[in-house]
């Protein structure tokens, strides 16, 4: 393709699920916009909250892959550039400085920009961990190097209970590891359960194997073991962190471009320059940051409709998100953040219904355990919308 097709067209930055998603519902929309993609990695499309639950389901890394990069250029009608990096955004030309896989650079010209980069995992620093191979999975590259380096039936220690991290450890545990978690928080998923479901949680995983040091950290690393803070000494295989993400802001940032926990967009997506928007990971909405698949979703196919025409809000209902624990299944659709109020919870053991009730008597957020997780539908047409 040529640049001066990329000038009036629209440049993607990223191939995960958010970029992809813009450029099939954009097409669905205009058939004759020039859309080019622009992807660190190898350009694969597959499911990135699949990497959480490949043991459970039987799948190897290479079997997550739904379409190659080829395929998804001829499904798109795009240009993608795979194993490319974005030096810099330089927006009085509208231009994106591009590396080459071989070192070189190219110039991209844009009509408009869509920034779909992402988040890192947090960074995660310990005495001693530089020298204790501690790994984290964020792609699928990321996944296929932490594949190839399990042992089967190996000790795994990893570094966190939250969403990805429960996934993960009920993973392992049921693919035959032997795993061991550790968390300063009191029991799992301590941001989005109550005390009630999250201790619930937290003997479902137990009784599948996972061996929890909850209420502890790490206070310092060797090569295969660990010390925490308690003197408790872990011996390990391989480590794993799994303490949240990070939206990539810094090529924002260098662009001049609002920045806060995310790149700052308005209702429509849009960055504080008018022609370059973000979704997913990346972004902070005006609902804040939103880390999950069906916001994501809804981004894309709002932005789509603006980039071919059609000014479109982000309009979000309340999504609930499923947590991927065979052990104990789990949704929940957790109130904004510093809402005011209190858990009130139904039911015994594993099945339960918590609401989170606000002062004035309605249902901000709600999580179900068990049995109780079939009524998330019903339930989330009752809470307030997002957006």
């Amino acid at each position: 393709m040529s640049n001066s097709a990329a000038e009036n067209g629209v440049v993607i930055l990223g191939s995960g699920l958010g970029g992809y998603t813009l450029a099939r519902e954009l097409r669905k929309l205009d058939a004759g916009i020039a859309i080019t993609i622009v992807t660190a990695d190898g350009g694969e499309s597959y499911s990135k909250p699949m990497l959480s639950a490949a043991f459970a389901q039987g799948k190897a890394p290479s079997s997550l892959v739904q379409k190659s990069a080829e395929q998804m250029a001829a499904d798109l009608k795009a240009t993608i550039l795979v194993r490319h990096r974005v030096a810099a955004i330089r927006r009085d030309a509208r231009k994106v400085v591009v590396r080459r896989p071989d070192g070189g650079e190219v110039e991209l010209g844009y009509g408009r920009l869509v920034l779909a980069i992402g988040a890192d995992p947090r960074p995660y620093w310990v005495e001693g961990c530089e020298d204790a191979e501690i790994r984290t999975v964020n792609d699928l590259d990321d996944y296929t190097a932490w594949r190839a380096a399990l042992k089967p039936g190996g000790r795994v220690l990893l570094v966190g209970a939250g969403l990805i991290g429960s996934e993960f450890a009920n993973d392992l545990a049921g693919s035959g590891h032997h795993v061991t978690v550790v968390d300063p928080a009191p029991w799992p998923l301590g941001r989005l359960l109550p005390q009630a479901l999250g201790e619930e949680m937290a003997r479902a995983l137990g009784d599948a194997g996972i061996t929890f040091h909850l209420g502890r950290s790490v206070a310092y690393w060797n090569k295969g073991r660990a010390a925490l803070d308690d003197a408790t000494m872990i011996h390990y295989d391989q480590a794993l962190s799994a303490i949240g993400l990070v939206p990539r802001t810094r090529l924002a940032f260098e662009a001049g471009l609002k920045v806060e926990r995310g790149i700052t967009v308005d209702r429509f997506l849009r960055t504080s320059d008018p022609d370059i928007f973000a979704i997913g990971d990346c972004a902070e909405t005006p609902a804040g940051p939103l880390p999950f698949v069906l916001p994501l979703m809804a981004e894309a196919k709002a932005l789509a409709a603006t980039l071919a025409g059609t000014e479109t809000a982000l309009k979000l209902p309340a999504l609930p998100v499923v947590v991927k624990t065979p052990a104990l299944p789990m949704v929940v659709c957790p109130p904004a953040p510093g809402a005011a109020g209190e858990w009130v919870i139904e039911g015994e053991g594993r099945d339960r219904k918590a609401l989170f009730i606000a002062p004035d008597g309605k249902a901000l957020g709600f999580a179900l355990s068990g049995a109780r997780a079939g009524e998330r539908q019903a339930l989330a047409r009752e809470m307030p919308d997002l957006l």
